[in-house]
């Protein structure tokens, strides 16, 4: 028996994102430099290995994405690279730590949060239509 067959492949759950244009933050450094400095509205998609990441919340960045663009498209991947999304989550300590969701800034400073508490047993379309909603909001 192979050990990958137990093992998730990474690299293809960050690509789904990364093909729709977010930018990988991976390392403190990144997060530091590019999300509190980051103009107008960004969405920063808190990435993770779990089904409802794979099944709702990637499928639901890429429907989203098609109503909406926000300024910024950016990434961190929970439980992979763990300081990266520390530092993040340290940006917006008034959300409880949360993977997948979503994060919602407006000039660096977060506006809005989709938890996985409303991404988990929803599908792609509504959580798809929570982060337009939110976008839009935070365009206004």
């Amino acid at each position: 028996m192979h050990l990958h067959m137990f093992m998730p492949d990474v690299q293809a759950m960050r690509e789904e994102l990364t093909r729709l244009g977010f930018a990988e933050l991976r390392t403190p450094e990144e997060v530091e430099a590019r999300l509190p400095n980051a103009k107008g509205v960004t969405l920063l998609a808190i990435n993770s290995i779990c089904g409802c990441a794979g099944g709702i919340a990637r499928p639901a960045a890429a429907l989203a994405l098609q109503e909406v663009r926000p300024d910024n498209l950016m990434t961190v991947f929970a439980g992979q690279d763990k300081e990266a999304t520390a530092a993040a989550r340290a940006l917006f300590p008034q959300y409880p730590p949360s993977s997948p969701s979503f994060a919602i800034l407006k000039d660096g400073q977060a506006v809005d949060m989709i938890p996985r508490s409303q991404i988990e047993g929803s599908d792609p379309q509504t959580v798809a239509r929570r982060i337009v909603e939110a976008v839009r909001h935070a365009q206004a």
